[in-house]
């Protein structure tokens, strides 16, 4: 049986050093991948490609659940899906931590706590987001065009100027220029 194993990070920003300490001492290779942890493996080619490297006994070997998804939740769906295709995993740290073959009480626990967590997180933004309100704030991200930088979009955009000339000459993304021009087309018609 050999140690197959599997590093991932979101974004190209982050550092994988602490996984691969954990991880290259033991594993015969270790993938590696940057990706947001989507859940499906198809869309995951380092994993993917561990699993293919792969050969029968071998355990797929991750540093903790979250890394196999976004979070421990996601995590632990991957994990289950893993097992429906018989791959063995076996997690190195946190509260899924052990060699596994098969769901087990445990790791059907961990997913019932980290679910009821997720629940919780959104209650709680929820709760917060409506508490604000009632005080007459409100959350989220601050508006990136005031009034000004809308005059400003749709005046260069009736003076027949492209949404990318626009985008650079007012200086938001593109995608916050068509946004402006297709609320404003809605709002007169």
């Amino acid at each position: 049986m050999a140690l197959v194993g599997l590093v991932r990070v979101s974004t190209s920003k982050q550092e994988t050093q602490r996984q691969h300490d954990d991880l290259d001492g033991i594993c015969v290779k270790v993938f590696e991948e940057t990706v947001s942890g989507k859940l499906r493996v198809a869309d995951r080619p380092a994993l993917t490609a561990a699993l293919e490297y792969m050969r029968p006994g071998d355990m797929l070997t991750v540093q903790e659940a979250d890394r196999l998804g976004r979070n421990l939740l996601e995590g632990l769906i991957v994990l289950n899906d893993l097992f429906q295709q018989g791959v063995a995993v076996k997690v190195l740290h946190g509260i899924a931590a052990g060699e596994h073959t098969e769901r087990s009480f445990i790791l059907d626990l961990a997913l019932a706590l980290a679910e009821d967590r997720r629940r919780d997180i959104v209650r709680k933004t929820r709760d917060g987001l409506e508490s604000a309100r009632r005080q007459g704030r409100t959350g989220g991200r601050p508006r990136v065009v005031d009034d000004d930088k809308r005059r400003a979009i749709l005046a260069r955009r009736a003076e027949g100027q492209s949404l990318r000339e626009i985008a650079r000459g007012v200086g938001v993304s593109l995608a916050v220029v068509h946004g402006e021009v297709a609320a404003a087309r809605t709002a007169t018609t």
